[in-house]
């Protein structure tokens, strides 16, 4: 399985002022922007981080999914949330051959942890022998720093603090994150039960 992201974060969509807030930086001097380049880099890879923690996508982005087979005939978890739409499905034949499949084929099913395409008429499309299938969706809360859920954002920016104090560490002392942050996290980590699929 292939995840890609089609589309990425701009640098205009990430809350670099109100971190500098958070960290109580100086304001009002010539180089107030001497530092953004960094702070860039530590907001995207605490988001990174969080993201892969939690199993969700928290700004707005277009991914492309492959995989080689459903998970079962009639449905299929997706393997990030939210998801606001699947724009197209097709399949990929041994030979590289492509076919869209009709959107009259499937639907999205919203949930908060695992969202799924489900096959209309009880079951999705076959996958060729030795081919994949690939699902483009739109997945995030939203497409704004403030549609992400308040306790998410407060875990970015502790983490992406956390990066940004530490930065000269090179110990590695445990690599976990902190209590604080993982706490803000609980509530949105999708708990799979004894080895569930769905």
């Amino acid at each position: 399985m292939v995840l890609v992201e089609l589309t990425s974060i701009d640098l205009s969509d990430l809350p670099m002022e109100a971190f500098k807030a958070h960290l109580r930086l100086g304001t009002g001097f010539d180089d107030d922007a001497i530092q953004d380049e960094v702070l860039e880099s530590y907001i995207r890879a605490a988001m990174a981080a969080i993201e892969a923690r939690i199993g969700k996508m928290l700004l707005h982005r277009q991914v492309v999914w492959e995989l080689t087979d459903w998970a079962d005939a009639a449905s299929q978890p997706l393997p990030v949330a939210p998801v606001s739409q699947v724009s197209a499905v097709a399949t990929i034949d041994r030979t590289g051959s492509e076919v869209a499949i009709a959107p009259s084929a499937y639907r999205l099913e919203r949930d908060t942890h695992r969202p799924k395409l489900v096959g209309q008429g009880g079951a999705l499309p076959s996958v060729p022998t030795g081919g994949t299938v690939q699902v483009t969706f739109d997945a995030g809360y939203g497409a704004a720093w403030l549609d992400i859920p308040p306790d998410l954002r407060e875990a970015v920016f502790l983490l992406a603090a956390h990066y940004y104090e530490n930065r000269r560490d090179c110990s590695g002392a445990t690599g976990l994150m902190p209590f604080g942050i993982m706490a803000l996290l609980d509530a949105h980590r999708n708990i799979r039960i004894l080895g569930s699929r769905a």
